[in-house]
C-alpha cells in the first residue's frame, strides 16, 4: 500500500505540484494555510526628499540679502575712518603751514608810515603777537624802540587758541596820513583808531 506524503514541503521533488493539486486528501489529513507574503518593489529613479520646513538652510535671496547689508554697513564705517582721517590730516597740514609762516607763538610783523614821527625813510614797525590766547601789538615808532607801545587786543578762547595766527593792515582812504590798523584773526577784525600819537581800539 502507498504511503502518503502528509506535507507537500517534506518532499518537493517527489510529485510534481500539478498531481499534489488534485490527490484525493484523507478524511484525517490536515492541511496546512498558505500565506503569500507581497513585498513591496523598490522605488525607481531619485529617493523623494520631504521638503525642509524648519530648521534648513537659508534661501540664495536670503544669504545675498545678508550679504548686500554687510557691504553697505563696511562702506559706511570706511567712509567715516576716511573722512575723519582726511579732517585730521588737512588740521595738521594748515598747523605745519601755520608754523612755518608765523612760528611759536604766532608773531606777525609789518613795517607802515602811520604819522608817529615816522617816515618813508624811516617807518614804524609793528609787531602781532598771540601770547597764549592774548593779542598784543607792538608798535616801534619811526623804528624806535625806545619809544614802543604796547596795544592790547582781544582773549581768544577754545582749543587751539594759542595757534591762531594774527595779521595786521592798514587802511587810509581819506589819505589824511593817519590810516587806522585792522587786526584780523580767525574770521573776525578789530578796528584801531589812530590818534596821530597811537592807536585805540574804535569805540572806546
Amino acid at each position: 500500500m502507498p504511503t502518503l506524503i502528509k506535507d507537500v514541503e517534506d518532499a518537493p521533488h517527489a510529485i510534481p505540484r500539478s498531481a499534489i493539486r488534485h490527490r484525493p486528501l484523507s478524511p484525517h489529513a490536515q492541511v496546512k494555510p498558505f500565506v503569500v507574503v507581497q513585498t513591496p518593489r523598490a522605488t525607481r529613479g531619485r529617493p523623494h526628499h520631504e521638503p525642509h520646513t524648519t530648521g534648513g538652510p537659508p534661501s540664495r535671496t536670503s544669504a545675498s540679502r545678508e550679504r548686500t547689508v554687510l557691504a553697505v554697513v563696511v562702506g559706511m564705517v570706511l567712509t567715516f575712518a576716511l573722512i575723519f582721517l582726511g579732517q585730521l590730516g588737512l588740521l595738521w597740514v594748515n598747523v605745519t603751514l601755520d608754523d612755518l609762516h608765523y612760528g611759536r607763538p604766532r608773531t606777525f610783523q609789518a613795517d607802515a608810515v602811520v604819522g608817529h614821527g615816522d617816515s618813508v625813510a624811516n617807518p614804524s614797525h609793528f609787531l602781532a603777537v598771540n601770547l597764549r590766547g592774548h593779542i598784543e601789538i607792538i608798535e616801534l615808532p619811526g623804528g624806535d624802540p625806545a619809544h614802543a607801545k604796547i596795544y592790547v587786543g582781544p582773549q581768544l578762547y577754545g582749543t587751539g587758541a594759542e595757534l591762531v595766527p594774527v595779521t595786521l593792515q592798514f587802511r587810509d582812504p581819506q589819505h589824511t596820513g593817519h590810516p587806522e590798523m585792522i587786526v584780523h584773526f580767525q574770521s573776525s577784525q578789530m578796528v584801531f583808531h589812530n590818534t596821530g600819537e597811537g592807536f585805540q581800539p574804535q569805540g572806546q
